[in-house]
């Protein structure tokens, strides 16, 4: 009886473990070596990225074809339904915290 719950325990263990070490401290962080070109198509995965808190460094290199206009730029605001030209809200620390495409 003894045994059959060491057991039981190590292999709860192992499986807390496993899971552990799946899920980074720094899921949320933007990863860089991914690059998308084109227009965005995969909404949820740029929105995912934009939660991240992206620097427009980091924008620019995973999206790079897609215009990013930071505040105080000037850029003309026709309407665009491609999702080519994204209009950022900075934070305090400089970082892409919101924005949407026009």
């Amino acid at each position: 009886m003894i045994l059959r719950t060491l057991l039981l325990c190590s292999t709860l263990a192992a499986a807390a473990l496993a899971v552990a070490c799946q899920n980074s401290p720094n899921a949320a962080e933007p990863q860089q070596d991914i690059v998308v070109p084109g227009k965005v198509e995969d909404v949820p995965a740029f929105d995912r990225f934009i939660s991240g808190k992206p620097t427009p460094e980091q924008f620019r290199k995973r999206y790079p074809d897609v215009k990013l206009v930071l505040p105080g730029e000037i850029a003309t605001r026709e309407f665009r339904m491609d999702r080519s030209r994204y209009f950022a809200e900075l934070d305090a620390d400089g970082r892409i915290s919101g924005g949407k495409f026009m």
